[in-house]
């Protein structure tokens, strides 16, 4: 009988992180020697006292920042060998989503969702087809034509949620994306993050929202003065 070769598939985290280090000039330290890894599919909550580096964490991701020591790699992609030529590529699989919202205030509803579709070149019909379907997702087709400073903080934040997910990235991150928002609000903007995970997208949400992170049952990340302190699953968070 033939000797069968057996092959294993390798395991690939989506997002891995090897005794990162982030020091700016001046001599803050963001982030020391944090090693992670987040697997595809995953919705994972990122928490700790402010200043405690989840900003940096997440910049780094999206390339916004570069690591100082350690590597990076997202999507099996080595961040620290990335030429800055090659970052607008990167940010195209990875959609962010920010506390102060940052949409342009000269610009509707609808041509702020359709910016990243534009920037990488997508077609008038198709980037109207996904910004009207991201629009709706988030239930706000009917305020396509508005422009944003007319519409409520809660809505405000549901456009830029719109933008980042339009392009159908495979990593979305949030930094504090219900930091403004009451607690209504900011459960209906969990339960859409809940419905893009479960369509497979991978999600890395910054908040000091504890309470809102337990009811969430998800596994948690902890920073404190820049170093990874926690993770786990578990209901009892401590922030320290």
């Amino acid at each position: 009988m033939p000797c069968l070769k057996t092959t294993h598939k390798v395991n690939i985290p989506l997002i891995h992180f090897d005794n990162v280090s982030k020091r700016y000039p001046g001599g803050h330290t963001g982030l020391s020697n944090v090693s992670l890894r987040i697997e595809a599919e995953e919705m994972v909550f990122l928490t700790g006292h402010s200043g405690a580096g989840k900003s940096t964490l997440l910049k780094l991701i999206g390339l916004l920042e570069r690591s100082s020591a350690g590597q990076v790699h997202v999507n099996d992609r080595n961040l620290t060998r990335l030429k800055n030529r090659q970052i607008p590529y990167h940010r195209r699989d990875v959609g962010m989503i920010f506390q102060d919202h940052r949409l342009l205030h000269d610009r509707t509803v609808f041509d702020n969702v359709a910016l990243p579709l534009i920037v990488s070149g997508l077609g008038h019909k198709e980037t109207g087809r996904r910004v009207r379907a991201a629009l709706d997702k988030v239930g706000l087709l009917h305020k396509e034509k508005s422009p944003p400073i007319t519409l409520s903080g809660g809505e405000q934040q549901r456009v830029g949620i719109a933008r980042a997910v339009v392009s159908k990235p495979p990593l979305v991150l949030a930094d504090e994306p219900t930091g403004n928002l009451d607690p209504a609000l900011s459960q209906e903007i969990m339960e859409l993050f809940s419905q893009f995970n479960q369509v497979g997208v991978t999600l890395l949400i910054a908040s000091h929202d504890i309470d809102l992170i337990k009811r969430m049952q998800k596994r948690v990340l902890t920073l404190s003065k820049g170093q990874l302190t926690g993770d786990t699953i578990g209901k009892s968070i401590h922030v320290p």
